[in-house]
């Protein structure tokens, strides 16, 4: 099996995009599998960086065995044993937190120390101490170990300490070779297996180790153990059995460790079977990436559908705010109440509104004369419907807030949002302030509005009867004039009392200008409780933005496998 294509120049290319890619590829929400999935592309990342881009870069670099096994399985010792002194201190206390090692011949010093492979490891040198940084690698020259071949002492695969767990994998996933330690006792343990497996899958080169076999039990172990391996597909995976003797200087015989050492050293010596373990595990690996990254951009898809889901939840509650002020606004619901009450101190209930009754058509010869001398003011008219329009864009957007945040709730990805931001399920703490200024921001169009509308009008007795502010307050009831609102007594009350400020209004402008500037008044309202809604809104944008998922990375991880596949 060959591991390049027509052009090995492109394969590496498009590796190289793929591990930009991967690494690009945040999954931030909290899905169903999101956190398998992050470790998922956290080990493609990892593998990308320690194995396949530098072996891709460098075949003829050195085959890096690692060494790797259970707890107590003895991979320090046997290593010591191998090269014939200890470069690796065995664990007496567990679980063991210190530097991994690296064993290699001094002609090969240059592969290793300028992080070709395991980059996000440091380099120590010198004897070996129990203050190692456990997130390093300390290299050790030995003559004992052949040019073209390193050993490298790994954690624990089954450590009580997960950072130990996850550097164990990581150090296997940039292997050549994993060399695989265990023992009669342990060769059954479920975690290997499943170490095991993923090596099969991935078609990682492995040998094995039987460690500490009791003598009589020699053949029995062995027969059982090549047959589990037979059922992972690593029925060609060689083994090595040693049993159970008593060390001599700390060190397995000689006798009992020959096989082994001398598998180790004809593939350090012929460089073609040295290229056929690197190349068959290079191939393998290569070859899991497209499914492996295919798996990584379906769950970014749904990552992204999720985001999508929850963008589209604080919209679509704003959006039926605003469609509800909008409603609020035209079906007569404000001219109740409060409203109705100042506007009848206003005109009266008695001979004008009769008279209205009576004939629509004299309110604008009656106007001037109706006002002239009355001292009730529109003030209290304006404050009350000011009050109740502030109220009702208001209690809407409380109303969205609650509603976006209990649609994330129930949202995938959108509870621990919820939890880390409590304060979108309400409104601002400034936000009834707002309302209220924007009320009064709105009184302010309404008035320039009347003031230009008026132009050379300003003179008249019609005009001068209302002045500026009565004015403002009847278009306000004009906007204000549509009755859907209402029920029973309330309906004659508010529709008469619409009709009668359309009708003053006209009697001072003309009814097409009070047509347009109703409709002017009533689009200005909304456009700024839009804008009021959108600053709301805004807030649960602002919370997303911590969970992004970077549709481009998506894009290029799915393209790069492609071209992986296509390349390899």
């Amino acid at each position: 099996m060959t591991v390049t294509s027509a052009d090995p120049a492109a394969l590496l290319s498009a590796v190289e995009r793929l591990h930009a890619g991967a690494g690009a590829l945040q999954l931030p929400l909290e899905l169903d599998g999101a956190a398998e999935a992050r470790t998922a592309r956290r080990e493609l990342v990892q593998q990308l960086d320690d194995y396949v881009l530098p072996r891709l870069r460098s075949l003829d670099a050195p085959l890096l065995t690692v060494v790797g096994g259970s707890t107590g399985a003895g991979k320090s010792t046997l290593v010591n044993s191998v090269v014939g002194a200890e470069v690796t201190r065995p664990g007496l206390i567990r679980p063991t937190t210190r530097a991994s090692v690296l064993v290699h011949h001094e002609s090969d010093t240059r592969w290793f120390t300028d992080k070709r492979v395991l980059p996000e490891l440091a380099r120590v040198a010198g004897a070996d101490t129990a203050g190692d940084d456990p997130g390093s690698v300390r290299l050790v020259t030995s003559d004992a170990l052949p040019a073209g071949l390193a050993l490298l002492d790994a954690p624990d695969i089954d450590s009580v300490v997960q950072a130990n767990r996850q550097l164990s994998k990581q150090l296997l996933s940039a292997a050549d070779l994993w060399l695989f330690v265990t023992t009669a006792a342990r060769y059954a343990d479920a975690v290997p297996w499943d170490l095991l497996r993923e090596a099969s899958e991935r078609g990682t080169s492995v040998a094995i180790v039987l460690n500490r076999v009791p003598p009589e039990a020699m053949e029995q172990v062995r027969v059982h153990l090549a047959g589990m391996l037979r059922d992972q597909d690593l029925g060609k995976a060689p083994i090595f059995t040693v049993p159970e003797v008593d060390l001599q200087d700390g060190l397995i015989p000689d006798r009992n460790i020959e096989r082994l050492r001398g598998w180790l050293t004809s593939l350090a010596s012929d460089a073609r079977a040295r290229s056929v373990v690197i190349r068959r595990t290079l191939s393998g690996t290569l070859g899991s990436l497209g499914q492996r990254a295919g798996a990584l951009t379906e769950v970014g898809r749904e990552q992204l559908a999720a985001l999508h889901r929850l963008q589209e939840a604080p919209r679509d509650a704003y959006a039926d705010a605003l469609a509800s002020v909008s409603d609020g606004v035209q079906d007569g619901s404000l001219l109740r109440g409060e409203v109705l009450a100042r506007w009848q101190e206003l005109i009266g209930t008695g001979e004008f509104l009769r008279s209205i009754e009576a004939g629509i058509g004299r309110v604008r010869d009656r106007v001037s004369s109706w006002f002239t001398g009355r001292e009730i003011s529109s003030e209290p008219l304006g404050d009350a419907l000011q009050s109740g329009a502030a109220a009702l864009i208001a209690s809407h957007g409380q109303v969205a807030a609650s509603t976006a945040a209990r649609a994330w709730k129930q949202a995938p990805g959108g509870a621990p949002l919820v939890e880390a931001h409590p304060e979108l399920a309400k409104a601002t703490p400034g936000f009834v302030e707002d309302v209220e200024r924007l009320i009064r921001d709105w009184q302010r169009d309404i008035l320039e509005m009347v003031k230009e509308e008026a132009g050379s009008r300003r003179t008249t007795a019609r005009y001068l009867a209302f002045g500026v502010n009565g004015l403002a307050v009847l278009l306000m009831i004009v906007v204000f004039s549509m009755t859907a609102g209402l029920t029973g007594s309330e309906i004659a009350i508010a529709g008469g009392s619409a009709v009668l400020a359309q009708r003053l209004l006209e009697a001072v402008f003309g009814d097409q200008a009070v047509r347009d500037m109703a409709r002017k008044a009533r689009q200005t309202l909304l456009t700024r409780v839009e804008t009021l809604y959108e600053q709301e809104r805004s807030r649960y944008d602002r919370a997303l933005e911590e969970v992004a998922v970077p549709e481009q990375a998506i894009r290029e991880v799915d393209e790069a496998r492609a071209q992986v596949e296509a390349t390899r």
